[in-house]
């Protein structure tokens, strides 16, 4: 479930990338394309760079332990996965909509 709130994330961080900087922009199409591939593998790497449960204290019990050690959503992943899958999305955008354009010059 994860995952597939990063790739929406960073679809939506791709194409907020692309109409904020219009030099960059590569297109509706394509900036949701790149966004959405670059929130899912950001969004993976830095999941597992923060060990996949960022926000919560190790000792952390109840609920919350209970969400995190089955793998369940609670609202802290949850924005997590937003944050991470939104940046990384709107950060490939940029670096491609950038490359692509240094390269039409």
């Amino acid at each position: 479930m994860e995952l597939l709130i990063q790739l929406i994330a960073g679809a939506l961080g791709g194409t907020a990338a692309g109409g904020a900087a219009k030099n960059i922009s590569l297109g509706p199409v394509l900036n949701a394309v790149v966004g959405l591939i670059g929130g899912g593998v950001g969004g993976q790497i830095l999941a597992a760079l923060l060990g996949g449960t960022a926000g919560v204290d190790p000792a952390t019990t109840g609920a919350a332990a209970d969400a995190v050690a089955g793998g369940g959503l609670d609202f802290g992943s949850i924005i997590a996965s937003v944050l991470s899958g939104g940046v990384s999305g709107g950060v490939l955008t940029a670096i491609v909509g950038a490359i692509r354009r240094s390269m039409a010059k």
